[in-house]
């Protein structure tokens, strides 16, 4: 089992919470080889109404890469 242990800062753009990255080592398909990449958790809302908005939050891992700066988005919770 491999565990990430992220920074504890978070960072709030109103609707997301953003806990800041870690950086590692992941295949970009964009690079075709193994780059860095900044990996976080983010909250991301996931209704467009406005009354749900608080109750449709998902936990998301985000990658980017640091050389092309392709970033991809993994829903966490796939309930």
């Amino acid at each position: 089992m491999v565990v990430f242990i992220l920074s504890t800062r978070l960072v709030s753009d109103g609707m997301a919470a953003i806990n800041d990255g870690v950086d590692m080592a992941e295949h970009c398909s964009t690079c075709d080889r193994e780059t860095p990449h900044a990996v976080r958790v983010q909250i991301q809302t996931e209704s467009d109404k406005r009354e749900n908005a608080a109750f449709s939050r998902e936990p998301y891992r985000v990658s980017e890469c640091q050389i092309c700066g392709t970033t991809t988005s993994t829903r966490m919770n796939n309930a």
